[in-house]
């Protein structure tokens, strides 16, 4: 059943009616066309030319018009093996028959009728007709020859041999390089899928790693600095009318605090790098007005202190200061509005392959649990371990209830650990 799937799915490569039109067969079939056609004319001319004036020439020239005008008719019949198809095989071969039998000269257009009934016929029937195409033509020539030539008898047959074979190879052929066309267009179709389906991914990842890291930098300045205005601005309500001076100065605080948020929209909206690094001094003259903007904010409740130590070799890379600087910021809100500390401290320490930044206070501290960073409201911790682990960090609490707290994160200087895709700023 194979074999006969690949013989029909020849046979319309060859007529050019499959999907993909095989140059190949093309050619081939014009030229057994034209073969057929100049065998023709000369079997004919050799006939006339041997026997002029014979009584049958008439019915000769008649029969081989009607064998060339049938021969034009198969294309028009297009090439699947429908029963039009399969009655004009029958009598073109009947009249090629008729042919040989009148004048065997006209036994060489067997070739090309062989290359026919392999295009048009199954193989058992093919095969058939070949046999029978060629015990014409070994009658027809040992009619022709003036005695018996063993040479006459097998010639033929192993022509006809080899021609059936050289047809049946190039039509499986023609079958494996279909074949192998139609897997290299599935492999190129599900590669260009999964392309299409990891583009989409990447898409969706780094639309959650943007909204993840906006949703940091607002947990970090302005959702801080709102939460600082309400505060001062129920203090200053609270008090309006029994000590106006201290109401005025939490509405100015509240006002400074305001001024601070809206320089960090902005600058949202400009590249959404933080306003104390924009100003210029790097994240050493940021750590050190974060810390005297908290203690001003505090008014006397918290004090902060930055201290500095080590020299770096080159300057950092912007996104580790605006890394670092987020983290002292979001460490800070967690001890003004969690730890009911005092005192704490910003230590930044330079280091050969690393920088750290301690951050610790002296408030009421609690149990760390192992691996889970603890519940506070907003992002607070795992906002911060978000930002250290995307520069290939680390991050350590010590804690104990009544002993304070420091959280230390150390970020790495080798190039490596600086190449991750996603952003913290």
């Amino acid at each position: 059943m194979e074999y006969v799937r690949e013989q029909r799915s020849g046979a319309a490569e060859a007529d050019g009616t499959a999907t993909g039109p095989d140059p190949d067969a093309r050619w081939l079939t014009l030229l057994m066309h034209a073969a057929f056609f100049l065998l023709l004319g000369t079997s004919l001319t050799r006939f006339l030319m041997r026997h002029p004036g014979e009584a049958r020439t008439p019915w000769i020239i008649a029969l081989s018009i009607t064998l060339a005008v049938l021969y034009l008719l198969g294309p028009v019949l297009g090439s699947r093996p429908t029963p039009r198809r399969l009655t004009w095989l029958g009598v073109l071969v009947a009249v090629w028959m008729v042919l040989v039998v009148l004048a065997p000269s006209f036994a060489w257009c067997a070739v090309p009728l062989f290359y026919t009934g392999l295009r048009i016929l199954p193989p058992r029937a093919a095969l058939a007709l070949v046999a029978l195409l060629t015990a014409f033509v070994v009658a027809a020539q040992l009619r022709l020859a003036t005695g018996f030539d063993p040479n006459l008898v097998l010639a033929p047959p192993a022509v006809a041999a080899v021609a059936t074979a050289v047809f049946v190879h190039m039509q499986r052929q023609a079958v494996r390089q279909r074949e192998l066309a139609a897997r290299q267009r599935e492999l190129i179709d599900d590669l260009l899928r999964t392309r299409r389906e990891l583009a989409a991914t990447e898409r969706r990842e780094g639309t959650l790693a943007e909204r993840q890291r906006l949703s940091m930098e607002i947990h970090d300045t302005l959702a801080q600095g709102l939460s600082s205005q309400q505060m001062l601005l129920q203090a200053a309500d609270r008090t309006w009318t029994a000590d106006p001076d201290a109401a005025r100065r939490h509405v100015r605080t509240a006002t400074g605090i305001a001024e601070r948020n809206l320089a960090e929209a902005r600058r949202f909206v400009h590249d959404l790098a933080p306003a104390d690094l924009a100003e210029g001094g790097g994240l050493e003259a940021a750590l050190h007005a974060l810390a005297a903007r908290e203690s001003a904010q505090a008014q006397g409740v918290l004090t902060v202190r930055c201290h500095v130590e080590g020299t770096p070799h080159a300057p950092l890379p912007d996104r580790v200061q605006s890394a670092l600087l987020r983290i002292a910021q979001g460490a800070l809100a967690n001890v003004r509005e969690h730890a009911g500390a005092t005192a704490a401290g910003l230590t930044l320490t330079h280091l050969d392959d690393r920088v750290v930044l301690d951050i610790g206070d002296n408030g009421r501290g609690f149990t760390p649990e192992p691996g889970a960073p603890r519940a506070v409201r907003g992002h607070g911790l795992p906002a911060i371990r978000a930002r250290v682990h995307q520069l290939g960090g680390t991050l350590t609490i010590e804690s104990a209830p009544g002993e304070g707290t420091v959280l230390s994160a150390g970020i790495p200087l080798a190039p490596t650990a600086l190449t991750t895709p996603e952003d913290p700023t």
